[in-house]
């Protein structure tokens, strides 16, 4: 007789969790997979990425394309996300995600937040957000795939990816990312050194989100999760300045 298979799909934990959603909120880009409306064949492209406030991913794309004119036709698609850094590109963690595409209307509070986030994360697409062929597309994941590294394969449903925002915190978090931008730069640096591990300067905050906040310095993009998750939109900012007193006191920093 032929021996079982072993089943080389862990347990899903916390820290497998932990993992998928850095990688999601941390992409700035994924191959994104679709269904060609003419041939029925596969086609993978590369898209930029950000994230909405729940964790979906968020892409910007020309109605040119033959990817776009594919999930308008079958809004099923994959999207592989996960950069592979040096050495054995297979021994880097990333997360493949099967989604179902949603496109934003202009003018909703939908596409608006999506359209904000995404260029706050990818500004340079601001020179052609606004033409009139470029849309943004949510991509809700109905279930996801992680391996993070060899022999440490996990499955995900949505539940386990997405965090619901708090409510006011949609309406709070350009100014709340304005104020920590511009006047509390000081503040970011010590968040980049102690909670991410960081290094260099010029980092800036591009998202908050119940869970956590996303910096970036050029191309480098890290995620930094709070201690415990929101609960009210009024918790931000005590969150922030105990963070920042936490990071100084480590990093041997007088206030």
């Amino acid at each position: 007789m032929l021996e079982k298979a072993k089943d080389v799909i862990r347990p899903t934990d916390a820290d497998a969790i932990r993992l998928a959603k850095t990688l999601i909120r941390s992409a700035r880009y994924g191959a994104l997979a679709v269904l060609d409306p003419e041939t029925g064949a596969p086609l993978a492209s590369r898209v930029g990425v950000a994230t909405d406030l729940d964790g979906a991913p968020l892409i910007l794309v020309s109605l040119l394309a033959a990817h776009t004119r594919a999930i308008i036709a079958d809004p099923r698609c994959s999207l592989l996300l996960g950069e592979p850094g040096k050495g054995d590109a297979l021994a880097h963690p990333r997360v493949t995600l099967a989604c179902r595409a949603t496109r934003l209307e202009r003018g909703t509070p939908e596409q608006a937040r999506a359209e904000r986030r995404y260029l706050n994360r990818n500004p340079k697409a601001a020179l052609y957000a606004g033409l009139g062929d470029f849309w943004f597309f949510r991509l809700d994941a109905e279930a996801a795939s992680l391996n993070g590294g060899f022999g440490k394969a996990y499955n995900l449903t949505p539940a386990e990816l997405v965090t619901p925002a708090p409510e006011g915190l949609a309406e709070g978090e350009q100014p709340a990312l304005d104020h920590m931008n511009s006047d509390h730069l000081d503040a970011i640096a010590v968040y980049a050194r102690h909670h991410a591990g960081a290094s260099g300067d010029g980092w800036r905050v591009t998202g908050f989100d119940a869970e956590g906040m996303d910096i970036a310095s050029g191309d480098e993009v890290r995620r930094i999760f709070f201690p415990t998750l929101l609960s009210t939109a009024g918790e931000l900012r005590k969150t922030l300045v105990e963070m920042a007193r936490d990071a100084r006191a480590a990093l041997g920093i007088n206030s």
